[in-house]
């Protein structure tokens, strides 16, 4: 029994969940948490297989009575988003995440907690453990790297697994039924830039953009939130024409699906401007946060005098990165006109990093049209060449177009109004399933995509809700029993 969670219920799901959270798994980096998947497979004598990418399927026989239900597969992926606060003492290579409960929320301390998609792995591990699940010949899929691109799914191949319909665990909303995401590309651009000598009679200032919620960059990308690179930028834009500042380093994000919670900047100035600088920079903490006081009240810019000797970028380098990057579209884009509230396009400034005698930066642009995704990502990049950058676009990943007539979306509605007295929403997502890419590796296959209520995913807000779980669950045992015949 789990020594945090596992007086929570369902008991099996938390305990699994609990175990997930002390096995070191960001993206890339599954090894251990695969092999726990195998183990467990081993332990309750279930088959199992792997393939050339380290997916895992388990496969689990009918329970008596069941065996003409049509295969199902649960699905959902092993990694999760490796994100602390600034002043957190974390390895997410080495160190357990420390889960507590707080009300009826499961939290973790200072870091992500991982329920995306924890929780939906556990859900699975659970059923096939159980002995008192009802249901047809069913799977268990495990994806590795599906938070930096979906890789995992990309590469399965036809005939991995044998189910007909999919249960996607990796939905985020208690009551929400998912049959739709969107596609999504990386822009990737790269700033190469001649370091100066360090002008003479200046003063290095070390700029803080602090405090901001961040969070996953579908599914809040349209609360208003902050984004830290850009109140950066916006900032160096002001300070370069008003001052004439010299740039040192700019870093800040480090997720491509993350909206950046913090960045930094290094500056020089002239001593005799100094005062004036950090008056100016006291000023735009105040303008920003008067700006955001609701959907950021802890928003904090802040400015102080360091000790460096690092060399300056070029005047011409630094005046088209700061320019660009004030520049470029961020947030939504377009809202959809067939589904109310949904985005259907938006881009996401996430990463920017000085490196020797570079500056990278990555952005991530989202649509559930294909057409339009290549669109923006092409502006994206379109700018950027404007400003003199290297350029390149990463492939991208599919969307997955809603089917309002699925089957399994019709045993799931009806069995959760029978559960609940009310009818589910039917919604699609402004951000990256994996049910996109299996659709295109296996034509046939129904899907639809469920889980608890999670808040502040990809940041070291992330909580799931304890009484949602217990609906998630009982949801899934349902949908299970009453899969239809072949």
């Amino acid at each position: 029994m789990g020594e945090i969670l596992g007086q929570l219920q369902p008991n099996l799901l938390w305990n699994h969940f609990e175990e997930l959270c002390a096995i070191p798994r960001p993206s890339r980096k599954e090894e251990k948490v695969a092999q726990y998947v195998i183990s467990f497979a081993k332990k309750n004598n279930l088959q199992y297989a792997t393939d050339d990418f380290g997916n895992v399927v388990i496969r689990k026989s009918a329970t008596p009575g069941k065996e003409n239900l049509i295969p199902v597969v649960m699905q959902g992926h092993l990694d999760m988003v490796a994100e602390k606060n600034a002043d957190v003492k974390h390895d997410f290579d080495k160190d357990p995440i420390q889960p507590y409960v707080d009300g009826d929320w499961v939290k973790a301390k200072g870091t992500t907690l991982g329920s995306d998609n924890g929780i939906g792995v556990a859900a699975a591990l659970a059923v096939m453990e159980s002995d008192d699940v009802e249901h047809g010949p069913i799977e268990a899929l495990f994806t590795l790297d599906e938070e930096t691109g979906l890789f995992g799914a990309q590469s399965l191949k036809p005939g991995f697994v044998n189910a007909k319909i999919l249960l996607n665990l990796d939905s985020e909303e208690d009551g929400a039924l998912y049959i739709g995401c969107a596609g999504g590309q990386n822009t990737f651009v790269k700033f190469n830039f001649t370091p100066n000598d360090v002008p003479a009679n200046t003063i290095a200032l070390e700029i803080k953009v602090l405090g901001l919620k961040g969070g996953h960059s579908g599914l809040e990308i349209s609360a208003g939130r902050g984004n830290a690179i850009k109140l950066m930028t916006r900032l160096l834009h002001e300070l370069n024409y008003k001052f004439g500042i010299r740039l040192t380093s700019l870093n800040g994000g480090s997720k491509h699906n993350a909206i950046p919670r913090e960045t930094f900047a290094v500056i020089r100035v002239p001593k005799k401007i100094a005062a004036d600088v950090l008056t100016y920079i006291e000023n735009y903490n105040k303008i920003v946060q008067s700006e955001l006081s609701t959907a950021e009240p802890n928003l904090n810019v802040s400015a102080s005098e360091v000790k460096s000797k690092s060399k300056v970028i070029d005047k011409a380098t630094a005046k088209n990165l700061i320019d660009s990057l004030y520049a470029v579209t961020n947030g939504v884009v377009k809202m959809s006109a067939d589904i109310e509230g949904l985005v259907e396009t938006s881009t996401n400034l996430a990463v920017v990093v000085t490196k020797g005698k570079v500056v990278e930066v990555t952005l991530s642009q989202r649509s559930s049209v294909e057409s339009e995704k290549k669109d923006i990502s092409n502006s994206v990049a379109a700018l950027f060449r404007l400003a003199k950058a290297d350029v390149k676009q990463g492939d991208g990943y599919p969307g997955w177009k809603p089917d309002v007539h699925s089957p399994v979306l019709g045993v799931t509605k009806k069995v959760y109004n029978q559960l609940y007295g009310g009818e589910p929403e039917v919604k699609a997502i402004h951000a990256g399933l994996e049910c996109g890419i299996i659709k295109e590796r296996y034509l046939d296959m129904d899907m639809i995509s469920f889980g608890p209520t999670i808040f502040g995913a990809h940041s070291p807000d992330e909580r799931v809700q304890i009484s949602t779980v217990s609906k998630f669950w009982d949801l899934l045992k349902a949908v299970l029993k009453n899969i239809p015949s072949k």
